[in-house]
């Protein structure tokens, strides 16, 4: 006598011999009974038994695709992101209610029969022979599992998908075999956990864990009988008998199952009446897909995050592969966002900048000698309605960035200092440093190509009372242009580019920067993240560390967990200790007395540089304490608003400064972050202070600005924000005029303080 397997069912043996045996009905009625076509029932039986040894008997099931959780340093959600909103359970956390339901309406002899119901066919037929259409199916819950998984398999592509859920012979008789292969090697409790995991309730929720999260905000193992009831029903159609928009329907199709399972002894019938009377008990939690959902202000942060793991290649070869990756989801990912900084940095932009501003800020924060991203955020949130964006001001184009960065202004000034004492020039370096200068020339360049000023292009300071002989460190607390033009002049431009390039200094494009001397007073535009990632280095005595966002990544797979790798931070040395150290000092400077006095922190070491571009269209303060860098960036992301008469967070500027505005934020938001944390100390050098009898005016007004003609173009005309680059320039070599709707990445001067 054939042996009988363990959980119900036939052998492989039995059942094909059972289909051999009713060939013509198989081919006739298995392969073609949900088709209306009567002709096409004459079709099958023709050609059903004699290819169906042909087809392939082995079902390749693609791991189900999982919601990812993306979270912070310490374990908190920041985000939850998929394409399938699912969560993968085993049967034991499966309520029996909702097993039993789905079987009652589904398949209510599942345990009886094996891949094949040949009761159920010929029930289905004669009740679609009476009735003259197709009102009842036959296909048993292995069946509907085995197409379940060609649809996931197809994932998104529309032509995938349908092809999987053709009505066509073929499919059907390769859908049979299928699952006999699939009763075989699973068993009926294995087939029905994966049946309840793969398939759709509708509101974006497949698989029963996220339905029933969905519709009751509580596990599938906590599911009551008329709960559990109307999940079951909702599987044969989840847009006919969706609770949330038709109660009703829902409610009706409910009951069906509740009958349903009193008739084949699930509950009783007393049991079946007294849930048909409750109401649906419905308490929706409304899907929470993606970035733009990320508490603590961080959808940019988590944005920059996917895009990390897309271009990254330890996730994969090709974007293609790592996207595969993505979207199968099942992630946990944790991040390195602090949420203290975080907190800190979101609270600070809103307390210095309003979102409907005409201009906005952004500021991120990295920890020296690591590299780690602790917070990043700006003033107009990830959306799409007005004062919304989707680009992320923070990063280079490449990463959801803006096309250019914002040009930096004298923020670059501490590069060039840095890569002259690298050449051995002096601390106490003297330039005569006059108001107003053209460019010099010959400067030499990495190529041997002199650089020469044909345009005669000139270059002022802020103020016409800045007039040298300076020395770099009072040179560089007053901002002084005519200062450093002279020492790119004096080291070469080469120098500089060496520097910048093993600080991992690039525009917001991805290019290289142009060896070209208006690039040091900041001409040219770059992220906020890769501004605080090079200070970082100075923090860390001379040590560049590349951003990194992740910190480790599990991945679920079915019930199985792994961990993938992640990429590390890639440390080098960029400079010397020495040149660290005296860069350091310089810039405490800027903040004790210098252009930044209004950043500087008052209970620990700290250091930076203000930065202001020609026609102020960008202000910005760069700075750090031993154990954080941080970037601040104010301006107009389509660079069209000129911060001159301006209020800003509701007060007033007739003229914005990088320490007037980007300064406080850089303040504020440093102060949060680090309360409570070590306060470590920098490793200052003497750098000996300039006569005392030189009359070089030591108190003129440092904030006077010489301003140029306002060209009236006060907004942001409606671009859309980080579209465009606004060059620094005045129309020079590769700008555009300043009244200009679109600018390029002009060479202009523009070194503000």
């Amino acid at each position: 006598m054939p042996k009988k397997r363990s959980g119900g069912g036939l052998s492989p043996t039995q059942q094909a011999a059972k289909f051999l045996g009713v060939s013509v009905l198989a081919g006739a009625v298995l392969a073609g009974i949900a088709l209306p076509a009567v002709g096409a029932l004459g079709l099958a039986a023709k050609g059903s038994v004699e290819g169906f040894d042909a087809l392939p008997a082995n079902l390749k099931t693609p791991p189900l695709s999982q919601r990812t959780t993306i979270l912070d340093a310490e374990g908190g959600t920041i985000a939850t992101v998929y394409s399938r909103d699912r969560t993968v359970v085993d049967l034991k956390d499966i309520s029996p209610y909702m097993q039993k339901a789905i079987v009652a309406i589904e398949d209510s002899r599942f345990y009886e029969h094996g891949a094949i119901d040949l009761k159920g066919v010929l029930r289905a037929l004669n009740k679609n022979a009476r009735s003259g259409e197709v009102s009842e199916g036959a296909s048993t819950l292995t069946q509907q599992y085995v197409k379940n998984v060609f649809v996931e398999e197809a994932g998104d592509d529309a032509t995938k998908v349908a092809q999987a859920t053709q009505q066509t012979i073929g499919r059907k008789i390769q859908e049979l075999k299928l699952a006999i292969q699939v009763e075989e090697e699973l068993g009926k409790k294995k087939i029905l956990e994966n049946y309840l995991n793969i398939t759709f309730f509708g509101q974006q929720a497949y698989g029963v864990e996220a339905a029933s999260q969905r519709y009751f905000s509580k596990h599938a193992k906590d599911l009551n009988v008329q709960e559990a009831a109307l999940l079951a029903g909702i599987v044969q159609s989840p847009s006919r008998y969706d609770p949330v928009n038709d109660e009703a329907e829902a409610t009706k199709r409910r009951n069906v199952v509740l009958n349903r399972m009193a008739q084949v002894g699930d509950i009783s019938t007393a049991e079946a009446e007294k849930a048909k009377k409750a109401p649906l008990g419905l308490k929706v939690s409304k899907p929470k897909n993606g970035c733009i959902t990320a508490v603590k202000n961080a959808s940019f942060f988590c944005d920059y995050v996917r895009e990390v793991f897309l271009s990254d290649k330890v996730f994969g070869k090709t974007r293609k592969d790592r996207a595969k990756v993505w979207n199968q989801g099942g992630l946990t990912i944790r991040t390195t966002l602090d949420p203290q900084a975080q907190a800190s940095v979101q609270q600070s932009l809103k307390d210095h900048v309003n979102q409907s501003d005409s201009v906005a800020a952004a500021s991120t924060l990295v920890e020296p000698g690591t590299g780690k991203v602790l917070a990043m955020g700006q003033t107009k949130p990830y959306g799409y309605g007005k004062n919304e964006t989707e680009i992320n001001y923070s990063v280079d184009h490449g990463m959801g960035g803006s096309n250019y960065g914002f040009p930096t202004g004298s923020t670059f000034k501490p590069f060039v200092a840095a890569a002259a004492l690298e050449e051995g020039r002096p601390a106490t370096q003297e330039y005569s440093s006059p108001y107003e200068m053209p460019y010099p020339e010959p400067v030499q360049t990495c190529s041997g190509k002199p650089w020469m000023n044909t345009a005669g292009e000139k270059v002022p300071n802020e103020s016409e009372s800045e007039v040298g002989p300076y020395r770099l460190k009072e040179a560089m607390a007053l901002s002084v242009n005519t200062y450093f033009v002279q020492m790119v002049a004096d080291i070469g431009l080469c120098p500089v580019m060496k520097m910048t390039d093993a600080l991992h200094v690039v525009q917001g494009s991805g290019d290289k920067l142009p060896e070209v001397p208006a690039v040091s007073l900041g001409s040219k535009g770059v992220a906020p993240l890769t501004m605080a990632s090079a200070y970082a280095a100075f923090a860390s005595r001379g040590m560049y560390c590349t951003p990194i966002v992740i910190e480790s990544i599990t991945q679920k797979i079915g019930n199985k967990q792994k961990s993938l790798d992640v990429p590390k931070s890639t440390c080098s040395r960029a400079m010397s200790e020495k040149t660290a150290d005296t860069v350091n000092t310089l810039l405490q400077g800027v903040v004790d007395s210098g252009t930044g006095k209004a950043a500087g922190l008052t209970d620990r070491a700290n250091a930076g540089k203000t930065g202001t571009t020609d026609e102020r269209k960008n202000a910005w303060f760069v700075g750090y304490t031993p154990n954080l860098s941080g970037a601040v960036w104010v301006g107009s992301a389509s660079q069209q608003v000129q911060m001159k008469n301006i209020t800003i967070g509701g007060q007033y500027h007739e003229l914005v400064f990088g320490g007037a505005v980007p300064g406080p934020i850089w303040k504020d938001a440093m102060t949060g972050a680090l309360a409570g944390k070590d306060s470590p100390s920098f490793n200052l050098v003497n750098i000996p202070d300039e006569d005392k009898d030189k009359d070089k005016n030591k108190d003129k007004d440092k904030d006077r600005d010489k301003e140029k003609p306002d060209d009236g173009n006060n907004g942001d005309d409606g671009f859309i924000g980080g579209l465009t680059d606004g060059g620094t320039g005045d129309g020079g070599p590769g700008g555009f005029p300043g009244g200009n709707l679109i600018q390029g990445p002009g060479n202009g001067p523009g070194g503000r303080r």
